[in-house]
């Protein structure tokens, strides 16, 4: 069977030397994998067909045939869907034991079958092994395996003797070549192997082992930056301990330690073998029921190695054959088939297989693949299909019967996977927009044509006319149009021009869409392109060539049959003919291009598109000819047209323009032309070429340069600017060139990109974020870049503007949807970075001075703490960041800070001292931007508590005042939410289940905090405010905390501070000072004696004296808010002091009979006496509109009065008497009414009555007193009627 009975459809592998395709073979709904490999990997793909012809088994990837064409070999293997195992721990970086286990238990039985068959898998990797659609995982990619006690070096040599014809001449050249090819990944390499000994099977089984600790953990167990540190932690050091990392991680068990305790032996004597291996307690007996017998395991195998397979499955390579799989969403119909399940619990190491026969050194002409070579068509034996994949029944992202993967899990994302999105936002619909090459007055203007109704040698039916013809009238027309123009006979003027009229009258009716695609489909179109050779001049000739481009313009349906590939033909020949004639080519292109585009997009409607329409290499060449440097600019936009529009539709015609010089011939026009439209056609068409092959952009970099290229796209146009991203985005997407790692490397090439998002249009800042993404995905270290670069701030902008409205909707649509990419790509992205981060602290806990690699880290990791500020800063980042899991690390992270801030860990030297302080400011920074929004914590009591409080607490008695008062200050803002009362509602019902998080933070207070607050209390400023801060913090809604702050040895110090900054009673240290006074006083039953021993009543007279003055002066003031708190503070410390005495004075008169506490009362209201003070301030803060003033005025002022009277003879001033007329005309409720009469009833006996009748000030209040005794309106006014009428009446009224 030849190659040209398969058909290839898309690409789904791609490497340096080597291309997989979605294969089918004709007459089969069976797929396959279609390896395409450069000859330079004959070595390799030659090894792999002689160990892997004969081997089916249903963890080894089948191997069904393969080819040799002029350049290239061909592998027709098994297509999995489900990609290679090493995307799986990229992508999910972690898997439960549980599901290592279902995966081992694969690996175990198919690399059981491969030691059996006498094969040494030698370089064994996640790489080359790949999951099928149900998830079942194969074995791939035999190129650098052996034979058991083979040398693989002299099967290499004997490939390249016979290759050579057994020529010798480059011998030596050859060996070395072969050395070097031949070595596998060290990573996975065993001791003896790594000291220059052979691969063998113990080699494997440590391979094995590797493989099954990087499923758990993420990484592999030895791994370092450079090479000889990896040999020396392969060879010396002992491998660490599995562990997870993450909210849902767990710890191995110790089965599954004791496995890979066993597999990772350095000695490999010691080392497990498969007897010990098959019945370790890990598989939980899943290798304990086959047979045990060396007769039935042969019989087995006999029956495995004749049973015939025919089942669809994915290939992919590996690091040897450079070819990355990548995940498909088909599956082929799979066959059951079972296979060899190992060896018995208990038996003897089993029997090896010798050798089979096709593994001999001496079968070279055994192994030679079948001959694929067609005379005709040379390389395109393949048939390249344009479709999709035909059926989509399964994929891989939710593999049937398989236990799944954790949800959260990126694999099982399904079609939201970021790479899949991003593939499918590379190109826009304005990115692949067509214009016609035909009369396009951008290439070229066209004069209109016109016919003479008159001459026209057949009927001039209308375009509306024509559609309504019967059949026959329509065949007569068409016959009349054929004869006319056949004719041969009449070649004078006449007839000549009879004919040119004809056709003009036919470029008329052409460019209708109805009236064309019947005329394309007719007889007349062999006619016309006959006329092409025949017509009697090149008037008609070129009218002929206008007819035949406006049919194909407009078309929209190509018949099967209808000649298209004898009109491609006709016009290559006239064009290679007349190729020296400029103007003749710019006749001949646009029809031509037309044509091609005509079959280009009617491939796809056809049901076997390859086999229709032929066209031949000669047009290629010929219009990549006329693309060169040198040619009429007119004609070289007419060759871009045509490429631009060819390459358009998803088809296999493009593939022609497919070369290694056409990307540098259009960029070449798109920078020395002079023409705007031409350079423009020149960019796109170089666009759509590179959606086809990402190649031909990228031989545009080596040609002139990256910078060349981000030139152009700074100073172009938005057409140009939007090209150009939009190939570095399909370039990116690709991942198949050597260009990528450079790329996502170089910082000017993300500068330059970063620009873009200045732009004014929608799409071009669309395509900047999508070629962002796809950097980061490839090097997460460009974020540190991007985030210093405004990335966040352009996110913040762009995504309010995202939202599609009435306008501009697509595009909105579009900005939205590369804008959520690549948010959640960099959500993503930051776990890993503080686990970096964790990891790097983390070597270097006590070390004064880190290593070389340790430096290495810290210098790579540390600065993407900016990163994270960048982020926590953000409104759109921050809820969807802060999570318990990175409450947890942030938290360790901060354990890390303290530890570097107390110089037990010491950064100076990897990082210098300003990379150092520049970590801690930015943590804390961090945590203060968490702070700043209570909705985010509340959630997360426990990892607060015991994560994030303790190390800030550290941090507060730091030796440096900037990390002492930026935690100070986060520390009273986290307690303050923690403690509020809905803070703490909240959170019992969450602390059931992690014990009681409030306990432990008043438990960290008590030792942590309490005991060294004097310390900070004294500290320069402005160190008081912010402890004073945190103690309002913590004592404001905890009665605990409270208790704790007055029986600590606080108290005395914050008097002491308050009398060191009595002189500005309106900062900070007075005003937070005043709030905890409030605070401490305020709880019920208080004892106040500590408080007056301090001097509480003196500090409460002088600063509310000076406190009251200020607030009635700095009334519309800057000043008045700091006053207003103050005075506030001061009015609920004076009012909890005259509760408090009110309290005790009630108790002493309701028990008469104790004279202790009536001793206790007296002597209280001795204290207390100096408040009386404050009557007259009080009064005259009465009128005062602020509520909260005056209801805590009021009830001060009432309080006062019910101890003491009105004792002062100044109370009733005329100032006072104008306050009370004042704030009575203000209140209107009855109760603040009664109040206030009640206040001046007991102030009646301190005013003579003279003052009264004597002053404007007490009549004004006797004519307010006289209203109220007679506005008696409710059963609630009578009382402030009869106080009234008592008040009047007590004055002589």
């Amino acid at each position: 069977m030849s190659m040209e009975n398969f058909i290839l459809y898309e690409e789904i592998g791609t490497g340096r030397k080597s291309v997989v395709y979605k294969g089918r073979r004709k007459g089969s709904i069976n797929f396959v994998a279609i390896i395409c490999s450069d000859k330079s990997k004959r070595h390799e793909i030659t090894n792999h067909v002689r160990l892997t012809h004969d081997i089916k088994h249903e963890n080894v990837v089948t191997f069904y045939e393969w080819y040799e064409t002029s350049n290239h070999l061909w592998l027709v293997v098994e297509l999995c869907t489900g990609g290679s195992l090493e995307s799986v721990i990229t992508q999910d970086e972690c898997l439960s034991e549980d599901v290592v286990r279902e995966f081992a238990i694969d690996l175990v039985k198919g690399l059981r079958y491969i030691h059996d068959a006498g094969i040494v898998f030698s370089d064994l990797t996640p790489s080359k092994i790949l999951l099928d659609g149900p998830g079942t995982l194969k074995y791939s990619n035999f190129c650098l395996s052996k034979a058991e006690g083979e040398n693989l070096e002299e099967f290499f040599a004997l490939v390249t003797a016979d290759e050579t014809g057994g020529g010798d001449g480059k011998e030596n050249t050859s060996r070395r070549n072969i050395k070097s090819r031949i070595q596998g990944s060290p990573i996975y390499c065993a001791p003896e192997v790594v000291k220059g000994g052979d691969h063998s099977i113990s080699s494997d089984l440590w391979a094995l082992g590797c493989i099954f600790y990087e499923m758990f953990s993420g990484k592999p167990p030895f791994f370092s930056e450079t090479f000889s540190e990896l040999i020396e932690l392969i060879l010396l050091q002992d491998p660490p301990s599995p562990r997870q990392t993450g909210a849902s991680s767990c710890k191995p068990t110790q089965e599954f330690q004791s496995l890979l305790k066993g597999l990772l032996q350095k000695d490999p004597q010691k080392r497990i073998n498969w007897t010990q291996l098959l019945v370790h307690p890990f598989w939980r007996g899943v290798f304990s029921e086959v047979h045990t017998s060396e007769e039935e395991e042969e019989e087995e195998e006999d029956v495995s190695f004749s049973s015939s397979v025919g089942r669809s499955g994915v290939c992919a390579s590996s690091q040897s054959s450079a070819v990355t799989p990548v995940s498909v969403t088909s599956q082929g119909p799979g066959g059951g088939y079972r296979g060899v399940q190992g060896g018995a619990a208990g038996a003897e190491e089993p029997v090896r297989m010798h050798p089979n026969k096709s593994f001999r050194l001496d079968k070279m002409t055994e192994l030679r693949p079948k001959s694929a070579l067609d005379k005709d068509t040379r390389e395109s034996i393949f048939l390249l299909s344009s479709r999709p994949t035909p059926r989509m029944s399964c994929t891989a992202r939710d593999p049937p019967n398989r236990t799944p993967l954790p949800q959260d899990s990126v694999v099982a994302s399904g079609l939201n996977d970021i790479s899949y999105c991003i593939k499918d936002l590379v190109y826009t619909d304005s990115d692949l927009a067509v214009t016609p090459i035909m009369d396009n007055p951008k290439i070229l203007k066209t004069a209109p044509v016109r016919y003479d109704l008159k001459t026209l040698c057949v009927r001039a039916y209308s375009v509306e006319k024509l559609s309504c013809l019967s059949s026959e009238d329509w065949r007569v027309f068409l016959q009349q149009l054929c004869s006319s123009l056949e004719a041969q006979a009449d070649k004078t003027t006449t007839g000549v021009r009879s004919k040119l009229n004809l056709l003009c009258y036919l470029c008329t009716i052409a460019a209708h869409k109805d009236t064309a695609t019947r005329l394309i489909n007719s007889e007349l179109f062999p006619v016309l392109t006959q006329q092409l050779r025949l017509a009697p001049n090149w008037d008609v000739k070129f009218k002929v060539m206008r007819v035949l481009g406006l049919l194909a313009s407009h078309c929209t349906e190509l018949r099967e049959e209808t000649p298209v590939t004898e009109a491609v033909v006709m016009f290559t020949e006239l064009i290679r003919e007349n190729f020296r004639n400029s103007k003749l080519k710019q006749c001949l292109l646009p029809p031509l291009g037309e044509l091609l585009y005509l079959i280009a997009t009617q491939e796809e409607k056809k049901e076997n598109p390859g086999e229709l329409w032929v066209v031949p290499a000669a047009a290629y060449t010929v219009l990549m000819r006329c693309l060169r440097e040198g040619e009429e600019l007119v004609v070289n936009h007419m060759v871009c047209k045509m490429v631009e529009n060819v390459c358009t539709p998803a088809s296999h015609y493009a593939q022609g323009f497919i070369t290694a010089e056409i990307g540098p011939m259009l960029w070449y026009l798109f920078t020395h032309s002079s023409v705007d439209s031409l350079r423009v056609s020149a960019i796109s068409a170089l666009c759509r070429i590179t959606r086809l092959s990402a190649s031909a952009f990228h031989s545009v970099i080596d040609k002139v340069g990256l910078p060349a290229i981000l030139a152009s796209l700074v100073s172009g146009i938005s057409r140009v600017q939007q090209h150009i991203l939009t190939m570095f985005s399909a370039m990116l997407a690709s991942g198949a060139h050597a260009q990528l790692h450079r790329l996502v490397q170089e910082r000017d090439f993300v500068v330059k990109i970063m620009r873009s998002l200045e732009s004014p249009s929608s799409v071009i800042r669309a395509k900047a974020f999508l070629v962002l993404l796809q950097v980061l995905c490839s090097n997460r270290d460009m974020l540190l870049l991007c985030c210093n670069s405004r990335l966040v701030m352009y996110i913040e902008r762009d995504i309010r503007q995202a939202t599609p409205g009435k306008e501009l909707q697509s595009t909105n649509e579009y900005l939205s949807k590369c804008l959520h990419l690549l948010i959640r790509h960099v959500v993503l992205q930051l776990p890993a970075i503080l686990d970096d981060m964790l990891s790097a602290l983390g070597s270097i806990v006590g070390r004064k001075h880190p290593s070389t690699v340790q430096a290495k880290q810290l210098k790579q990791s540390v600065p993407m703490m900016t990163v994270v500020l960048h982020l926590l800063t953000s409104q759109i980042f921050r809820p969807q960041v802060v999570t318990e899991e990175f409450l947890f690390k942030f938290g360790a992270l901060l354990s890390h800070i303290t530890s570097i801030d107390a110089s037990e860990t010491s950064l100076g030297s990897a990082i210098g001292q300003a990379g150092s302080e520049e970590l801690i400011r930015n943590t804390l920074s961090a945590v203060e931007a968490i702070t700043q929004h209570p909705a985010l914590l509340t959630p997360h009591h426990c990892p607060v508590v015991d994560c994030i409080l303790p190390p800030l607490t550290s941090l507060a008695f730091s030796k440096n005042v900037e990390w002492r008062i930026v935690s100070l200050r986060v520390l009273s803002e986290i307690t303050l939410l923690l403690l509020s009362q809905e803070a703490v509602e909240e959170g019992e019902r969450r602390e059931r289940e992690c014990n009681s998080s409030t306990g432990r933070l008043l438990t960290l207070i008590t030792e942590a905090l309490l005991p060294q607050y004097e310390s900070l209390l004294l500290e320069p400023d402005p160190i008081p405010v912010y402890a004073l801060k945190l103690l309002v913090a913590l004592t404001e809604h905890s009665s605990p905390v409270n208790s704790l702050v007055r029986d600590s040895r606080i108290l005395p110090v914050v008097f002491q501070v308050m009398a060191e900054h009595q002189d500005n009673i309106l900062g900070g240290t007075m005003q937070k000072a005043m709030a905890l006074l409030s605070n401490l006083t305020g709880q019920k039953d208080v004892d106040l004696q500590p408080f007056y021993q301090q001097g509480l009543v003196e500090v409460v007279c002088s600063v509310f004296s000076e406190a009251a003055v200020l607030y009635v002066e700095r009334e519309e003031r800057p000043g008045r808010k700091n006053s207003h708190d103050l005075l506030l503070s001061l009015l609920d410390t004076l009012h909890n002091v005259l509760t408090s005495t009110s309290r005790v004075v009630r108790i002493a008169l309701q028990g008469a009979e104790s004279q202790g506490e009536t001793q206790a009362a007296e002597d209280l209201l001795l204290i207390n006496k100096p408040l009386t003070q404050l009557t007259s301030l009080l009064i005259q803060m009465l009128p005062c509109e602020d509520v909260e003033v005056y209801e805590e005025t009021s009830q001060c002022l009432s309080l006062l009065m019910q101890l003491y009277g009105g004792d002062s003879p100044d109370s009733l001033s005329p100032l006072n008497l104008q306050s009370l007329s004042h704030a009575l005309q203000l209140q209107t409720q009855p109760k603040q009414h009664r109040l206030l009469l009640r206040i001046i009833k007991r102030l009646i006996p301190a005013t003579t009555d003279n003052l009264w009748y004597s002053s404007a000030e007490g009549q004004e209040l006797v004519h307010v007193l006289q209203r109220l005794s007679h506005s008696a309106r409710s059963h609630a006014d009578v009382a402030v009627v009869s106080l009234a009428v008592e008040i009047l009446t007590g004055i002589g009224f």
